[in-house]
């Protein structure tokens, strides 16, 4: 039962982190084109509407399991890149804050692939777990 509700808020904590960086994205797309074309990244405007809804979709995998193991790995590659385009060692020299918020994008990325690994938790919830009671009767009822 631990288990089980560890992997919901865990589920729940990415749907908030991926639901609030959305909802800044769509609530001021120009400021959020500015900070992309910041890096001197193509197409600003473009990126972050894609940011945007890629944001919202990993919302929506993270709060019904739909694609959970994919949405979890590509949710970790795009924190990776997160981490080196926006605070990587080139921004560093500017302000050693940038080498925190570096490194505490792979706390997140942890967290993703540990998601990958163990899955949404739903068969934990849905499915009955062999016990040694229910072992010894399939044993019986085959013999």
């Amino acid at each position: 039962m631990a288990r089980t509700a560890a992997i919901l808020v865990a589920r729940l904590i990415f749907a908030a982190m991926f639901a609030m960086a959305a909802a800044f994205k769509f609530a001021d797309m120009p400021a959020t084109a500015a900070y992309i074309a910041a890096i001197s990244f193509p197409a600003p405007q473009l990126f972050a509407w894609v940011a945007a809804l890629f944001e919202a979709a990993l919302v929506i995998a993270f709060l019904t399991g739909l694609y959970f193991g994919e949405a979890a790995m590509l949710a970790a590659a795009y924190v990776l890149f997160l981490a080196f385009a926006f605070h990587g060692p080139s921004h560093w020299a500017g302000s050693q804050a940038e080498f925190g918020f570096f490194v505490d994008h792979f706390s997140f990325i942890a967290g993703l692939l540990l998601a990958f690994a163990y899955g949404p938790g739903d068969r934990m919830v849905f499915e009955r777990r062999p016990t040694l009671g229910n072992r010894a009767t399939k044993a019986t009822a085959q013999v």
